[in-house]
């Protein structure tokens, strides 16, 4: 069993030979935006760094398992005020989404699971994975990092807490970029929670939705809008490398228990 994670750093030699044994393969997809005054623009290098501590505890697990080169730009959503960001429009991403995966299917290399950043891409890998199982009936998951760790977080630093903290910005990817790279997060810039915008008189409820009777409605607003410097809904004061590095052993945990579920499932 390979010890070399990456598949950028294989050699062509040894790529020949960890690829025939059909390891899994996870395909880290991340985004470039404003995660807010303190965090690296780059949640990309979480994503792929997150994989990378996946396939390392699934393979001391016994499933060998590769993680192929992150895709740093996420689908174009509402982020694309904010300067500095670098996004693909949807049916870029979907296109290059499948070529990727063509790439790794033209050789057989069947066992594949996304490892995904950023809530942009979601649409675009459900489209193409879709159109792989219905087409050829490879079944390829996607694990949405951040949900995971929206999920856990409540028994990591408690549930209230958790509901102070979580949101864009803040919890739970500021604590794990806090542990992954510190030398990154701006602990001068990081700042008090946000006021809550209104648009058409009414309170804004998520990046893009307003809040109506009760309901969110949704609306085709941008992150200047909902979001002016990358913060919504949570407070990053809040945030820590300790909790960082729960998160991302926790997350971690979860990911490698799905890899070794999916290679029993799918020889």
């Amino acid at each position: 069993m390979t010890t070399k994670y990456r598949m950028g750093e294989l050699t062509g030699g040894e790529a020949r030979e960890v690829l025939a044994r059909k390891p899994i393969i996870l395909l880290p997809m991340g985004s470039h935006e404003d995660q807010g005054p303190h965090a690296p623009m780059g949640d990309y290098l979480s994503a792929e760094a997150m994989a990378v501590k996946i396939a390392e505890a699934a393979g001391k697990a016994g499933t060998e398992t590769v993680v192929a080169p992150v895709l740093p730009f996420g689908g174009a959503d509402y982020f694309g005020s904010m300067i500095g960001g670098i996004a693909l429009g949807q049916a870029t991403l979907r296109s290059v989404i499948s070529d990727m995966l063509a790439c790794l299917l033209r050789h057989d290399l069947t066992r594949i699971i996304v490892i995904n950043g950023h809530g942009g891409n979601v649409q675009a890998i459900h489209d193409v994975t879709q159109e792989v199982f219905r087409s050829r009936g490879i079944l390829i998951p996607s694990f949405y990092l951040w949900r995971a760790g929206y999920a856990v977080l409540p028994e990591i630093v408690g549930a209230e807490t958790a509901k102070k903290a979580a949101g864009h910005g803040a919890e739970p990817l500021t604590s794990v970029a806090w542990h992954l790279f510190p030398e990154l997060i701006r602990k001068d810039l990081i700042p008090e929670p946000q006021p809550v915008p209104e648009v058409m008189g009414l309170k804004v409820s998520g990046l893009a939705a307003v809040r109506f009777e009760g309901f969110d409605i949704q609306v085709p607003l941008e992150i200047e809008q909902s979001a002016p410097i990358g913060l919504w809904g949570g407070d990053p004061r809040l945030c820590s490398p300790e909790t960082g590095a729960k998160l991302v052993a926790r997350i971690a945990e979860i990911g490698a228990k799905f890899v070794q579920h999916y290679a029993k499932e799918m020889p």
